[in-house]
C-alpha cells in the first residue's frame, strides 16, 4: 500500500484561512476587521450570497478570529488567526469541540434547536467561545426559528451564532433583527482571473489566460465553481491547457464562431446560418449554450450601445471587442431588442422541446426571417415616398329606407289619420272628439323626442334604442308625429316597426314619415362628434391614405392625441412598483 496522501481537490486545498485571503469581500474584510479591533464582536452574524463566494469559509475564519490564542498560547480575539494554535487547526479541520457545524437543510426542526438550546447554558469545554455554524439557514421550519428566537437575542456572553444562506428572502425577520448581516458579493472577473492564475501556477500548470477566461465566464461570479473547474481543467488539459480544450470540456461553441453565426442571422443568411449551427453542433457545442451565447452577445452589443466602456471585458479577447463595438456602432437598439427578446422565447422552447437541436434550428430560421424585415422608419419612409390614393368616390346613402318621389314616404303598416266622412252613425260621430281628446292627452307626455327616446330605453328595446340613436336624422317632431332622414345603413321597415312600437306602448297612434334631407346629426354622431371628427381627420390624412392603400385589411383601433400620449407616458414612467420586498415587514 502506498503511503502518499489522499488527494485534495483545489477548491478546499486552496480554501482562505484568514481574512486577507478572501477575494472580492472588502467591505466585509473592512467592517469585521474594525469589529474586532474595537472589541465589538456581534452576538450573531449571518452570510448571504451566491453559491461558492466564502459563506462557511468566512464563518470559519471568524470562528478561528475569536478563539486564536496564538502561537505563544497568550493571544487575544483578532482578525489574522496564527493558523498554528490547537483551536486555529482543530477548527479548520472541522473537529474543535466548541465550534458546532449544523446543516439546517438536515435538521429542520424544533427537536434540533431544542439541542442548541440546551448545550448554550454550559461553557465552552477548551476555546474562549462556543460557535454554532448553522449552514442553508433558510432551510430550518417556521417552528424551529421561533425556539431559537429568544436564545439569539440574548445568548449567554460565551456564545456565538454564525449563520448562512443562499435564499436570505427566506429567514424571518425576526431572526435578521437580531443578526449582522453581511452580503458577499459576486467575484469580480478581473479579481478571479488573478486568484486562478496565482491557484494554477501554485500548481504547476500550464493554462493560457484565454482559457481562464472562459472558466471565469462559466463561473459566474462563484470562486468555487471556477477552482473546480480549474480542477477539471488542468486534468483534462494533461499539460498545457487551451481554450479550445476549456470550450469542449463545458461543451460551449467557440466565441468567435458564435459571432459569425449572430453576423448570418442579422444578414438574413438562413443556409449559413444553419450551416454553421449544425457544424458547431457536429464538434460539441450544446444547442442551449450555442443559443445562450447569441443572448449573450446581444446583451453585450446592447449594453456597449449604450455605454461604450462596457467593451473593456477582461474575459473577452481583443479581436471579439473590437467586433463588438463595432457591430455597437453599426445594429439600430431595435433590432438588438428585437432579437433579446426572440431569443428569450427560443431558450423556453428549446428547453422544452423534445429535440434541442431541431428547436434551435426553427429558432434560427425565424431569427434569419425577421432580419430583414423593414425597420419602422423606413416603412413609413416608403409609405411617405409612394402616390396618395384619391380619396373614395361620393356615393348616394347606400341600403336603408327610401323615400318616394314626393319626399315623404308614409310609413307602411301604420294607418295614416283617417277623417270621418258624413256616413256611419251618429253616435260614431259624437265619439271622436272624445277619443281625439284621450289621444292628445297620452301624446303630451312626449312633448320632445327625447321624451321618445326615453319610452324606447325604458322599455329595454335595446336593438330599436341603438337604431334610433345611430340611424336616425330627426326632420321635424311634434306629439304624435315623426319626420326623419334615415342614414345610409339604415333598415328600409325601420319607420314601420318604430310606428308599431310607439302605437303598442302609448296605446296612440304615430305617424312616421321618411324625408329625403334635412335631417339632423343622429344622436350617436352628436355624441361621438369628437371623436368622429378626430378619426375623419386621421383617415384623410396623406399617410394613413397611403397605409390602407398599401395594406388594404389594415384598420384603425385607436386615436390618440398629443396630450393623451403624454399622459400615458407620464403614467408609465410612475408606475407603481408592486410586491416590493420590505425587510422589516413581518409575513
Amino acid at each position: 500500500m502506498s503511503d502518499a496522501p489522499a488527494y485534495q481537490v483545489l477548491a478546499r486545498k486552496y480554501r482562505p484561512e484568514t481574512f486577507a485571503d478572501l477575494v472580492g469581500q472588502d467591505a466585509m474584510v473592512r467592517t469585521l476587521e474594525n469589529a474586532f479591533a474595537a472589541n465589538r464582536i456581534a452576538q450573531a452574524f449571518i452570510m448571504t450570497g451566491i453559491r461558492g463566494t466564502g459563506k462557511t469559509t468566512t464563518a470559519r475564519i471568524i470562528a478561528k478570529g475569536m478563539n486564536c490564542i496564538g502561537p505563544d498560547g497568550d493571544g487575544g480575539p483578532t482578525t489574522e488567526p496564527c493558523g498554528q494554535c490547537e483551536h486555529c487547526v482543530a477548527i479548520m479541520e472541522g473537529r474543535h469541540v466548541d465550534v458546532m457545524e449544523m446543516d439546517a437543510a438536515s435538521n429542520t426542526g424544533v427537536a434540533n434547536i431544542r439541542e442548541i438550546i440546551d448545550s448554550v447554558h454550559y461553557r465552552a469545554a477548551s476555546a474562549r467561545y462556543k460557535v454554532y455554524i448553522i449552514d442553508e439557514v433558510h432551510m430550518l421550519s417556521t417552528g424551529a426559528f421561533n425556539a431559537l428566537l429568544k436564545t439569539l437575542e440574548e445568548p449567554p456572553a460565551h456564545v456565538k451564532f454564525i449563520f448562512a444562506t443562499t435564499e436570505i428572502r427566506k429567514v424571518p425577520v425576526t431572526v435578521l433583527s437580531r443578526c449582522q448581516r453581511f452580503d458577499l458579493r459576486r467575484i469580480e472577473p478581473e479579481v478571479m482571473i488573478g486568484m486562478l492564475r496565482r491557484i494554477a501556477d501554485a500548481e504547476g500548470a500550464q493554462i493560457a489566460d484565454d482559457a481562464l477566461a472562459l472558466i471565469t465566464r462559466a463561473a459566474e461570479g462563484s470562486a468555487r465553481d471556477a477552482t473546480s473547474l480549474l480542477d477539471q481543467a488542468i486534468s483534462h488539459g494533461a499539460g498545457e491547457t487551451t481554450a479550445e480544450q476549456i470550450r469542449a470540456m463545458l461543451g460551449l461553441a467557440d466565441r468567435g464562431r458564435v459571432l459569425d453565426l449572430f453576423d448570418m442571422i442579422l444578414k438574413g443568411e438562413a443556409a449559413a446560418a444553419l450551416t454553421e449551427l449544425s457544424a458547431q453542433y457536429a464538434e460539441g457545442a450544446d444547442p442551449m449554450a450555442v443559443l445562450r451565447d447569441l443572448a449573450e452577445i446581444a446583451h453585450w452589443v446592447s449594453v456597449i450601445k449604450i455605454t461604450p466602456e462596457a467593451a473593456d471585458d477582461p474575459t473577452v479577447g481583443p479581436d471579439e471587442r473590437a467586433r463588438g463595438a463595432q457591430m455597437a456602432e453599426a445594429l439600430p437598439m431595435r433590432v438588438l431588442t428585437r432579437l433579446w427578446q426572440m431569443l428569450l422565447k427560443a431558450l423556453e422552447e428549446v428547453a422544452h422541446a423534445p429535440n434541442a437541436m431541431m428547436a434551435a434550428e426553427m429558432a434560427v430560421i425565424r431569427l434569419t426571417h425577421v432580419a430583414d424585415l423593414p425597420s419602422p422608419e423606413e416603412l413609413v419612409r416608403k409609405l411617405q415616398d409612394a402616390p396618395v390614393p384619391p380619396p373614395p368616390p361620393g356615393g348616394g346613402n347606400g341600403g336603408g329606407a327610401r323615400p318616394a318621389q314626393g319626399g315623404q314616404v308614409q310609413a307602411r303598416g301604420t294607418p295614416a289619420p283617417t277623417h270621418a266622412g258624413p256616413s256611419g252613425p251618429s253616435a260614431r260621430g259624437a265619439a271622436q272628439p272624445a277619443l281625439a281628446i284621450a289621444t292628445e292627452n297620452a301624446l303630451a307626455r312626449y312633448a320632445r323626442f327625447e321624451d321618445v327616446v326615453e319610452l324606447i330605453r325604458t322599455h329595454r328595446d335595446v336593438q330599436m334604442l341603438i337604431e334610433v340613436e345611430t340611424t336616425l336624422r330627426l326632420v321635424r317632431y311634434s306629439p304624435g308625429r315623426i319626420e326623419f332622414e334615415p342614414t345610409p345603413d339604415a333598415r328600409a321597415d325601420m319607420a314601420q316597426r318604430l310606428g308599431q312600437k310607439l302605437q303598442a306602448w302609448t296605446g296612440a297612434r304615430w305617424a312616421i314619415s321618411v324625408a329625403n334631407e334635412g335631417g339632423q346629426p343622429t344622436i350617436a354622431e352628436t355624441r361621438d362628434a369628437a371623436a368622429l371628427a378626430l378619426r375623419q381627420e386621421a383617415e384623410a390624412h396623406p399617410l394613413v391614405r397611403a397605409v390602407f392603400a398599401a395594406f388594404p385589411k389594415a384598420r384603425i383601433t385607436e386615436i390618440r392625441t398629443e396630450a393623451e400620449r403624454s399622459q400615458h407616458a407620464a403614467e408609465e414612467a410612475l408606475a407603481e412598483v408592486e410586491d416590493e420586498w420590505d425587510p422589516f415587514e413581518e409575513e
